[in-house]
């Protein structure tokens, strides 16, 4: 019998990977000062919730527009780079990205909900809307990214948590 290489394209499809192992991945850098965690993370989709406390708010109280964008811009790069092994990560750049704050928010839990939506071979664009709990919708926008090079694959490359 054949064994399977677990590198392998064809050894993704069986792979699980958890929440707690995606959030992981982003548990360094800036993305770790806002706190956010996956709640659903698949090829073409990604899914962040956020606790709001006040450290996320603004001087009127409400949830700061950089907090949003910043949600905005992680969302909509990951629902274009979804890996599925725990120890390694596909990473893009932002080319371009737009923002519609739609509504107004303070303390609580919020989702952002990315799609990707085309693309090629290195660039995708994404849409993502952003809610509160109510289901408010507080920001909408899109994004272009290009896939960083060692990231065009879904194997993705080594995590490096420096």
């Amino acid at each position: 019998m054949h064994e399977q290489d677990p590198m392998s394209p064809d050894s993704d499809r069986g792979l699980t990977l958890t929440m707690e192992a995606a959030t992981r991945k982003f548990s360094h850098g800036f993305p770790a000062l806002l706190g956010f965690e996956f709640l659903e993370w698949e090829e073409g989709r990604a899914v962040l919730g956020l606790e709001v406390t006040d450290r996320h708010l603004n001087l009127a109280g409400l949830i700061h527009g950089g907090v949003l964008a910043t949600l905005l811009d992680v969302a909509g790069a990951c629902a274009g780079t979804w890996c599925p092994y725990p120890d390694r990560i596909r990473k893009a750049i932002t080319l371009s990205m737009t923002t519609t704050f739609t509504g107004q928010s303070g303390k609580g839990y919020i989702r952002a909900i990315g799609t990707r939506r085309a693309g090629g071979s290195r660039i995708f664009n994404s849409t993502v809307d952003v809610y509160d709990a109510e289901e408010r919708l507080l920001i909408i926008g899109e994004g272009t990214f290009r896939l960083r090079s060692g990231s065009e694959d879904v194997r993705g490359q080594p995590l490096d948590t420096r």
